[in-house]
C-alpha cells in the first residue's frame, strides 16, 4: 500500500485518497523559504489534476481534495503531514517550521473521516511522512535531515502492533524518495548509493523475507502499491511514467503481479514532490 495504510483490505471499509491543490505561490519557488527554482504553475496543475483522476477513476478511491492555499506552498505535499495506519493518524511534526500549518486542514479532514487523530506533542520531534515507509508488515523510518530519533520513537510509541526500526538516509532526501513497495513482498529502490546503503540495513534490521528490485532512477521507486477491495483483481502500482524517468520503465515491467498504473509529475518534482507526497492513501469503516 502507498506505505501508509492498507487500502482495499478489511471487508466493508472504504479506500480513501487525500491530496490539496497546487497554489500560485507554488510556481513562483516560494516554497516554504526553500529557494526552489520557478515552475511552470499550469503544467504543474495539469500533472495534479491528472494524479487526482487516476486516483478516483483508474484506482476507485474515493478521492478529497483540500483547496490550495497561497500562505502554504508546499502545501500539495501533503503525504508528510501524516501517517495513516489502520484507524490511527499520526499528525507529524515537519522539521521546517513553516510547514507546520500544513497539517491543520489534514487534521481536521481525516478527524471529519472518523480516523483516532495522534498528536506529537513533544517539541524536540521533527517528523516527515515521507520518511516513513510502512510493508504491510512493518514500519521502516529514515533518520534524515527531515526526521529525527525522537519522531521515529513516537511512530513506534503510536503503532505498537507493529515493529518498527530506523534507517539512516544518507541523502539530503527523504527514505521513500528512493524506496517504496512494488508489492506485497517487494522492495524496491534506486540505484544510488543512499538507496543501495538504505536496502541493505532494511534487510538486515528485518524478520520477513522481501524481494528486491533496483531501479535505474531513484524517484521511480517513489511508488504507491495499493490493493483493491475486490476479490479477484490484482493489485494496483502507482508509478512515475508518463514520459517521466524512462530509463526505469523496462524494470518496472518485472513486476508482473500488479497492474502498472504510470503518472507524471515532472514539473511538480521542481518542488520537491514524489508520489508519497502527493497524496495520503487510507481507508476507514463506514459510518454507522
Amino acid at each position: 500500500v502507498d506505505g501508509m495504510g492498507t487500502p482495499g483490505e478489511g471487508l466493508g471499509r472504504c479506500s480513501h485518497a487525500l491530496i490539496r491543490g497546487v497554489p500560485e505561490s507554488l510556481a513562483s519557488g516560494e516554497g516554504a523559504g526553500a529557494g526552489l527554482p520557478a515552475l511552470d504553475l499550469a503544467k504543474a496543475q495539469r500533472e495534479h489534476g491528472v494524479l487526482g483522476g487516476k486516483l478516483r477513476q483508474r484506482l476507485g478511491l474515493q478521492l478529497l481534495e483540500l483547496p490550495p492555499e497561497e500562505s502554504l506552498p508546499l502545501g500539495p505535499l501533503l503525504g508528510d503531514t501524516a501517517v495513516i495506519q489502520g484507524d490511527t493518524a499520526l499528525i507529524t511534526r515537519p522539521w521546517s517550521p513553516a510547514r507546520r500549518p500544513e497539517v491543520d486542514g489534514v487534521r481536521k479532514a481525516l478527524q471529519d473521516l472518523g480516523l483516532r487523530i495522534v498528536e506529537m506533542a513533544d517539541e524536540n520531534a521533527t517528523l516527515d511522512g515521507t520518511d516513513v515507509l510502512f510493508t504491510g508488515r512493518e514500519f521502516f523510518v529514515g533518520l534524515s535531515k527531515w526526521t529525527n530519533h525522537r519522531g521515529a520513537e513516537i511512530v513506534a510509541d503510536t503503532f505498537r502492533d507493529f515493529a518498527v526500526s530506523t534507517v539512516p538516509v544518507s541523502s539530503p532526501c527523504h527514505l521513500r524518495s528512493f524506496c517504496g513497495m512494488g508489492g506485497p513482498r517487494t522492495v524496491v529502490a534506486g540505484s544510488s548509493d543512499a538507496a543501495q546503503k538504505a536496502v541493505r540495513a532494511m534487510a538486515v534490521l528485518t524478520d520477513h523475507p522481501y524481494a528486491s528490485l533496483t531501479l535505474p532512477d531513484d524517484a521511480a521507486a517513489d511508488c504507491l502499491f495499493l490493493r483493491p477491495g475486490l476479490p479477484g483483481v490484482p493489485p494496483f502500482l502507482l508509478h512515475r511514467g508518463g514520459g517521466d524517468l524512462p530509463n526505469s520503465q523496462e524494470a518496472l515491467q518485472k513486476l508482473s503481479d500488479v497492474t502498472l498504473v504510470p503518472v507524471s509529475c515532472s514539473e511538480l518534482e521542481k518542488a520537491g514532490a514524489g508520489l508519497s507526497s502527493l497524496c495520503l492513501v487510507f481507508s476507514t469503516r463506514p459510518h454507522s
